[in-house]
C-alpha cells in the first residue's frame, strides 16, 4: 500500500520519519500528475511546493495553527493531504472542489486565496486576533517570489514589521511565476541565493539555532557577519531587515528533512519572521521543469511522453488576435509601447517582446502599478497597450479612476478573460468590469464580438476620436471570422450594429455573447418569430440611437451580456427606458447578483441562464 492512501488527514504524518515523508512527498506528484493529465489544473507550482505543504503540516498543529497561501496555485498537495485526497479527482470540475482555497470547503483553508499577494496582510490579521484572544496559536504565510512583487504583500510585510505578531512568512523562491520573473526584487533575491560566504554563514547560524535559544546569541551570531563578509551582505540583508522581519535562509524547500527540520527551529521563535526557501517548479516531472510556463497550467497531456492535448478549434484565441494586432499596429507606430502585470504569455504580449523588448513592460504582479505606469507613459506621448485579466483590473480599480480617466490620459486597457473563465470558478471571472466601469467619466468602454471586431477596436482606439479605452474580450477562440489578412477599418465610437431587423421582440447585446444570440435570434426565425437584434459594441458612449430603435419597434426588451446583470448593459437600458417614462417590458440575461462556481464555459453560460438555448427560451416566453 502507498502511504499516500493512508493519509487521510494532517495528524496521519506525525508518526512519519524522514525516509517516509520523502517517498509520500513522491507520491503525492504522482498523484498530481496522473489526476491533472486528465482533469487539467495548475500543475507547475503545485509540484514545486509538495513538500512545503507536507513539512508544515507535520510540524504545525493544523486547522488550529493556520496556513495561508497565496494565489492557490501551490496549494494541490496541501487540499491532497487534508481529508480531500479522492475529491481531487474532481478539481476544478462543477460541483467538485475549486483549484484553490476556500474558507467553505475545509478547516484547513484558513482564507481564500485566487488572486496574488494577499497572504501576508491575512495572516496578519490572524495572528493579531490570536494575540488579542491570549491564543498561542500559530500562522504561517506562503507567499511565492513573483507574488511578493504585489503592492499588498510590501503593505502587509511594512505592517507586520511594526506590530511585530509572531508570524511567520514562507518566501517560495522558484524564480517564476507564469512567466520569467524580471523585477529588482528577484535580482535581490538571486543575489541572496548565490552569495557563497553568505551561505557559509547560513550553516553555522542553523548549527547555533540547533543547540541554543538564545535570543541574544542568535543575534550576536548574525551581528559577525559584518565582520566577516562585510557590508555587501548588510545590503543585501537590508530589505527584509529595515522592514523589521528576521531573514533565514536560503534552504533547499524541496528537501523535506532540511525543511521539517528548520521549520520546528524557527517556528516558535517571537516576532515576524521570512524564511526564504529555494523550490523548483514543476519539480519531479521532466516536462515541467524544463518548460515551466508552458506547465504552469498544461491543460491534459499524456503522463508518459508529456505530450499535450491540443485544442482543436480552428478559429484563433482572442488572446493571439490581440498578440499578433498589437505587434503589427507597433511596427507602424513607434510611440505604441506594451504594458502587462506578469501575464505576458497569457495575454499574447509575447510576440512584441521578442520584436521590441524595450518597448515592452512586464511590471510583475503589480495590477495598479501598470496603469499608474501606463498614464505615466501616456502624459509623455507614447501610447500604451495595457493588458490585464478582467477580474485582475478591479486591483487597479481607483488607478484607472484618478490616473488615466480624470486626467484624461490616452490609455488603451485591454481586459483579457472578461465574463465567464471556467473552471477556475468566482475568484476568476471577469463579471464586474462592464458594470464597475460604467459610471467613470472620459471613458470609452467596447467589446468586440469576434476577431475581426477586436483587431478593429484596437486600431479604431489609437484614432484622435478616441480617449481612455478599454476593449473587453473573453477567454478562448472566437468564431473563426476572417482577420489575419483583412485591412483595419474604423469603427465609430458609441456605434451599435444592427444583425438583424425584427419588432415586437428586441434583442441588445454586447460582445461574443452577441453570437449565441444570433444562433437564438436564427432559431427563432425559423419559427417565424422575427426577432430585432443590435449588437451594442460599446457601453460607454452606448448607443441610443439603437437604444430608441428597439424601444419604438418592441413592446418586450432583452439585454444579454457576459457580465454582472446589476449595473451593466441592463442597468443602462433600464435608466434609458425609465428616464423617457417607456412601458417596454425589460428582461436582463446575464452574470446573475451572486458569485458563479467553476464549471465548464458552457456549464456556467447554462446556469446563468444565456446560452443559446436559454435565450432562445426567453424569445418565446410569454
Amino acid at each position: 500500500m502507498k502511504i499516500l492512501d493512508t493519509i487521510n488527514n494532517p495528524s496521519d504524518l506525525k508518526s512519519l520519519d524522514n525516509d517516509e515523508l520523502k517517498q509520500l512527498c513522491s507520491e503525492i506528484r504522482e498523484y498530481m500528475v496522473e489526476c491533472c493529465s486528465e482533469n487539467p489544473g495548475h500543475l507547475g507550482s503545485s509540484l514545486g511546493a509538495v513538500e512545503i505543504a507536507v513539512a508544515l503540516h507535520k510540524v504545525l498543529d493544523t486547522p488550529q495553527d493556520k496556513i495561508v497561501w497565496d494565489v492557490g496555485h501551490q496549494a494541490y498537495a496541501h487540499k491532497i493531504i487534508t481529508g480531500r485526497r479522492e475529491a481531487f479527482r474532481q478539481n476544478r470540475k462543477r460541483g467538485g472542489i475549486s483549484g484553490f482555497p476556500r474558507i467553505d470547503e475545509s478547516p484547513y483553508d484558513a482564507f481564500g486565496a485566487g488572486h496574488a499577494s494577499n497572504s501576508i496582510s491575512a495572516a496578519l490579521g490572524m495572528a493579531e486576533a490570536f494575540r488579542l484572544q491570549g491564543l498561542p496559536n500559530k500562522v504561517v504565510a506562503v507567499i511565492g517570489d513573483g507574488a511578493l512583487t504585489g503592492g499588498l504583500a510590501f503593505e502587509g510585510l511594512d505592517n507586520a514589521g511594526s506590530l511585530k505578531p509572531n508570524l511567520l512568512v514562507i518566501l517560495n523562491d522558484n524564480q517564476i511565476s507564469i512567466d520569467k520573473n524580471t523585477s529588482a526584487l528577484h535580482n535581490h533575491l538571486l543575489k541572496i541565493t548565490t552569495n557563497r560566504h553568505y551561505n557559509q554563514l547560513k550553516k553555522s547560524v542553523w548549527d547555533t539555532l540547533g543547540t541554543r535559544k538564545s535570543r541574544k546569541w542568535i543575534q550576536k551570531v548574525v551581528k559577525g557577519a559584518k565582520h566577516i563578509i562585510g557590508k555587501t551582505v548588510e545590503e543585501r540583508l537590508s530589505l527584509f531587515d529595515s522592514l523589521g522581519l528576521r531573514y533565514f535562509g536560503p534552504i533547499d524547500g524541496n528537501n523535506i528533512a532540511v525543511l521539517t527540520d528548520t521549520l520546528r527551529r524557527i517556528v516558535n521563535l517571537p516576532g515576524p519572521k521570512i524564511l526564504h526557501v529555494i523550490t523548483v517548479k514543476g519539480k519531479g516531472y521532466a516536462p515541467a521543469e524544463k518548460n515551466q510556463t508552458i506547465w504552469h497550467a498544461p491543460g491534459k497531456f499524456d503522463v508518459t511522453t508529456g505530450k499535450r492535448t491540443s485544442s482543436k478549434s480552428e478559429a484563433a484565441r482572442f488572446q493571439d488576435v490581440f498578440g499578433e494586432v498589437l505587434l503589427n499596429l507597433a511596427r507602424e507606430r513607434k510611440e505604441i509601447v506594451g504594458i502587462t502585470p506578469a501575464m505576458a504569455t497569457g495575454c499574447g504580449m509575447t510576440a512584441l517582446a521578442e520584436e521590441f523588448p524595450e518597448r515592452t513592460f512586464d511590471v510583475g504582479i503589480a495590477e495598479g502599478h501598470a496603469v499608474t505606469f501606463s498614464a505615466g507613459l501616456a502624459a509623455q506621448g507614447l501610447l500604451p497597450f495595457c493588458n490585464i485579466y478582467s477580474t485582475f483590473s478591479q486591483r487597479a480599480y481607483d488607478n484607472i479612476i484618478h490616473d488615466v480617466a480624470l486626467q484624461n490620459l490616452k490609455v488603451i486597457l485591454c481586459f483579457d478573460r472578461a465574463g465567464l473563465v471556467g473552471e477556475d470558478g468566482a475568484t476568476h471571472h471577469g463579471a464586474f468590469d462592464l458594470a464597475a466601469y460604467r459610471s467613470i467619466p472620459n471613458l470609452t468602454i467596447c467589446a468586440p464580438r469576434n476577431e475581426l471586431e477586436l483587431k478593429n477596436m484596437m486600431y479604431s482606439a489609437t484614432l484622435p476620436e478616441y480617449g481612455p479605452t478599454i476593449i473587453r474580450y473573453p477567454r478562448g477562440c472566437g468564431n473563426g471570422t476572417p482577420w489575419r489578412n483583412v485591412p483595419c477599418s474604423v469603427i465609430r465610437s458609441g456605434k451599435a450594429a444592427l444583425l438583424h431587423e425584427g419588432r415586437g421582440i428586441a434583442i441588445l447585446s454586447i460582445g461574443a455573447v452577441g453570437n449565441k444570440v444570433s444562433e437564438a435570434v436564427a432559431k427563432a426565425a425559423a419559427d417565424g418569430i422575427d426577432v430585432l437584434h443590435y449588437d451594442m459594441r460599446f457601453l460607454k458612449p452606448v448607443d441610443r440611437e439603437a437604444i430608441a430603435d428597439a424601444c419604438s419597434k418592441a413592446e418586450r426588451i432583452i439585454t444579454v451580456e457576459n457580465g454582472a446583470v446589476a449595473g451593466g448593459l441592463h442597468g443602462e437600458v433600464a435608466e434609458y427606458i425609465a428616464d423617457n417614462g417607456l412601458g417596454n417590458r425589460l428582461t436582463g440575461l446575464g452574470i446573475p447578483d451572486r458569485f458563479i462556481g467553476q464549471g465548464t464555459p458552457d456549464e456556467l453560460y447554462s446556469e446563468c441562464g444565456f446560452n443559446t438555448d436559454d435565450i432562445l427560451r426567453c424569445i418565446i416566453a410569454k
